[in-house]
């Protein structure tokens, strides 16, 4: 398993990078700039060199941006214009620190058939600026609330079957998303029939980042809302069919859960750490019953 979290930028990029090391994650998710702005100033070139160095020494691989919460490529103007210039920043910032993958929130738009074709136009116009070898950009599953393009994944295969230049982009699976906007993955039956679905229509090779997260709402309430690994309604079984199936084995699971710390004073991302570590090792030890699950 390649674990990773997602870790604040606070006194620089390499700052994440630094926090990495100290939790040992070999990968890991950041934002590029603030992501609460459209307009910032530009990456200084020694930003970019010191983060490249850190990088190398730590030997941390891939790293998983993620875009602005302001972005909707499927809005009207001028917020759509705003969001492809800041998408299109995101991607630039990514391709000059060396950074594989850029995840994005489609978007949303009352149709969402509309709304699709908006957001592949609107990828198809920020990849355009990083060519050649753009960071590949990867669709985020979403809980399909309100107007939320992406809470199934019929709505991303439309994106994805839209786009002019669909090789350059992925999809980026989220645990509590997935829950929320109505796919089971607590039981070995459940969980199978959720990522056969996901086979059968997007393709696990379209499958680059995993956010790992338990879910404070039920199965099917279209509410996001995250929590700790196992103190959910997903439950650690469910899990442990993630984290035990073979076909996920090189895929970055990337936690992001609450920050902060236990009432015992433990740092929450090293228990969430620990506790996926521990399922991964408690579903090794006694053999996996079916395409490696447990």
């Amino acid at each position: 398993m390649l674990l990773g979290a997602h870790l604040s930028i606070a006194g620089g990029l390499d700052q994440a990078l630094l926090l990495a090391g100290r939790y040992r994650f070999k990968t890991l998710a950041m934002f590029v700039r603030n992501q609460r702005q459209w307009r910032v100033p530009p990456l200084a070139d020694q930003t970019v060199e010191a983060f490249r160095a850190t990088r190398r020494r730590l030997e941390i691989s891939p790293i998983v941006a993620h875009g602005s919460y302001l972005l909707n490529l499927a809005a009207q103007t001028p917020v759509r214009d705003m969001s492809i210039d800041a998408m299109r920043d995101d991607l630039l910032r990514c391709k000059r620190l060396g950074i594989e993958y850029l995840v994005i929130h489609p978007g949303s738009h009352p149709d969402a058939h509309t709304g699709a074709r908006l957001i592949a136009a609107g990828i198809d116009e920020a990849l355009a600026a990083c060519l050649p070898q753009p960071p590949r950009i990867l669709l985020e599953t979403t809980a399909g609330a309100g107007h939320q393009i992406g809470g199934r994944f019929e709505e991303l295969a439309e994106i994805l079957a839209s786009l002019r230049q669909g090789e350059l982009v992925g999809v980026c699976l989220d645990t509590c998303h997935i829950f929320a906007a109505g796919y089971d993955v607590r039981s070995q039956d459940a969980y199978q029939a959720t990522m056969g679905r996901f086979e059968k229509l997007l393709g696990l090779d379209r499958l680059f980042a995993i956010h790992v997260n338990d879910s404070i709402s039920d199965l099917g309430s279209r509410i996001d809302r995250h929590t700790h690994i196992g103190r959910g309604k997903i439950g650690l079984r469910g899990f442990a069919n993630f984290v035990n199936d073979p076909r996920l084995a090189a895929k970055p699971f990337i936690l992001e859960t609450p920050k902060g710390k236990t009432p015992s004073g433990r740092d929450w991302d090293r228990v969430n750490a620990a506790t996926l570590r521990r399922i991964a090792r408690s579903a090794s030890g006694r053999g996996s019953r079916s395409r490696g699950n447990p």
